[in-house]
């Protein structure tokens, strides 16, 4: 079981970046004290400036641990406080480790599922002034999941979240950011990680594409050589 330490939530908005530069951006988002309801699009009051690559069903609550804070703050001198990256729902008591794509959560009245890790993109270079912020939160994995909502509900600060179902496969959030970027080639844990109905849309395109590419090149190199 974990604890929702803070909602947040925000509206896009043109805000200063390094070198003075202005950027549309979501990423700043508030806490909220009072509860506040949860649609299959997110929370009431929140939205995204990058819809093609942010937001939707698949990524409507955007999660990050705050168990990850003070490994934030001593990397970049800086207070760490919620909302920091942009999460909907900062949370304690789970990271990437012990949460799995397809699993199911209820949240308040609401019920989420686990749908894909939380992609690092280039704004996050600029709104924390570190140019290899989205590398670092690559690597070291601590990037946060996304929630799709399954049953929509009013959420309040502070609740238990429990995890009400887990997905049988039991790939990690930690594993699928694995094999998105490094184990690339891992053709029987991504086969694995396909067979996962909770997973995202475009993680699912992002896999499928790559598999068939890794097989068609494996059956290539077996023609070269004889072996068909």
């Amino acid at each position: 079981m974990a604890t929702l330490k803070s909602i947040n939530i925000g509206k896009p908005e043109n805000v200063t970046v390094s070198g003075n530069r202005k950027m549309f951006t979501g990423i700043h988002k508030k806490p909220v004290h009072d509860k506040i309801f949860l649609d299959n699009l997110g929370f009431r009051g929140d939205s995204v400036a990058d819809p093609n690559h942010h937001g939707g069903r698949d990524k409507a609550v955007c999660v990050y641990c705050v168990e990850h804070f003070p490994f934030w703050a001593k990397e970049l001198t800086r207070e760490m406080l919620p909302g920091a990256f942009g999460e909907n729902l900062s949370v304690s008591g789970w990271t990437e480790k012990s949460v799995h794509i397809g699993d199911v959560f209820q949240v308040g009245e609401a019920q989420v599922q686990c749908t894909q890790p939380r992609q690092p993109c280039h704004k996050l270079n600029k709104v924390f002034d570190f140019q290899p912020m989205a590398c670092r939160v690559q690597t070291t994995g601590f990037s946060g999941w996304y929630f799709r909502v399954t049953q929509p509900g009013w959420v309040t600060p502070g609740v238990e979240i429990s995890r009400v179902q887990e997905d049988p496969k039991r790939i990690s959030v930690d594993t699928a950011n694995d094999l998105m970027h490094k184990n690339k080639k891992d053709w029987e844990r991504i086969r694995e990680i396909l067979s996962v109905e909770g997973l995202s849309a475009s993680w699912r395109k992002t896999f499928d594409k790559r598999l068939a590419s890794g097989s068609s090149a494996g059956n290539e190199q077996l023609r070269l050589q004889g072996f068909e």
